[in-house]
């Protein structure tokens, strides 16, 4: 059996191929499979040189379940190249090729890359209002949602509808987070306080499309009360809209998304899509029937879970 440290005299014909024409999830498990080394051996060696990625996670590369995006994820990639002997930059190659088919195909959509990047982000911008990424003090038992896509395809705004009990005393507010599309601006963004409501401080990172206010009640809330309120975004910032995704940190109440669009861009398909998390494939796709009638489409979700649900649209 060859070891890691020694070159193999032939590469077979099988790595070479996958070497110089990917994917890299192909490449890797071929790179492995003509070293013959367990994955438990792979980990190993990669923790000699000071690289911890789990023996899961080096098993979903070599499927194409996931892709190595972290920067620690890509010191691994770097350290397997060396440990299976191959060209330097070979399997970073592939990664980046991945990533150009992957822009090309999907040129304005949110990518997985950019809610991760945008989670840091989100981050700072609570400690700012001085929030945590948690419920506020308020659980969700309704939170209905209502997105305008315009006459030049761009998401234009949106509108949240609410319901929320308190499971704490003096419960005054709510963080809203608005996640524009790729080449939003959020400064120009507009947010209204519609019932039951006034705005507060607005957050904003241009980078990322990332809007964050308060929205003040009019009330302090006592544990076991319920409220609800509506607000909106004036967004229109940016180019052709493709979907739009919600994350949930956690299980909760009743949710519904609506989308509807202008008479002059109307899309030819719709679906509804699930994510177990940013990083992970997308599953449970729905095709969705558009009212022509109405020009919109929705979903509703009874009890939504943790992760991430959306509507993605087709145009012709």
């Amino acid at each position: 059996m060859p070891h890691a440290t020694q070159p193999l005299d032939v590469v077979p014909a099988e790595l070479d191929a996958a070497l110089r024409g990917g994917p890299f999830h192909v490449a890797l498990r071929a790179a492995i499979a003509a070293r013959g080394l367990p994955l438990q051996r792979v980990q190993h060696h990669l923790s000699r040189r000071g690289v911890k990625v789990g023996v899961t996670s080096l098993s979903y590369w070599q499927q194409g379940a996931r892709r190595p995006q972290r920067p620690e994820s890509l010191r691994a990639v770097r350290a397997l190249e060396e440990i299976l002997q191959l060209p330097e930059e070979s399997l970073i190659r592939l990664l980046a090729e991945a990533d150009e088919d992957i822009a090309a195909r999907r040129p304005a959509s949110r990518s997985y890359r950019a809610h991760l990047e945008a989670s840091g982000v989100l981050d700072r911008l609570l400690a700012e209002l001085d929030q945590r990424r948690s419920d506020g003090g308020v659980h969700t038992l309704g939170h209905h949602e209502h997105i305008r896509v315009g006459p030049r395809r761009e998401l234009a705004g949106r509108e949240s509808h609410h319901i929320v009990r308190a499971h704490r005393d003096g419960v005054d507010r709510f963080v809203a987070v608005h996640h524009g599309d790729p080449g939003c601006a959020p400064a120009r963004m507009t947010v209204h306080a519609l019932e039951n409501c006034r705005a507060g401080r607005v957050r904003t990172h241009h980078d990322t499309g990332v809007l964050v206010t308060e929205l003040l009640f009019d009330t302090r809330l006592r544990a076991g009360d319920t409220y609800l309120f509506r607000y909106g975004v004036e967004d229109g910032t940016a180019g052709v809209s493709r979907e739009y995704v919600r994350g949930f940190g956690a299980a909760g109440g009743q949710y519904a998304l609506q989308v509807r669009f202008d008479a002059e861009a109307l899309p030819v398909r719709c679906h509804r899509f699930t994510q177990h998390s940013p990083a992970a494939p997308r599953g449970e796709r729905q095709e969705l029937l558009l009212s022509m009638q109405h020009r919109s489409v929705h979903l509703v979700e009874p009890r939504v879970r943790s992760g991430m649900l959306g509507i993605g649209w087709e145009w012709a």
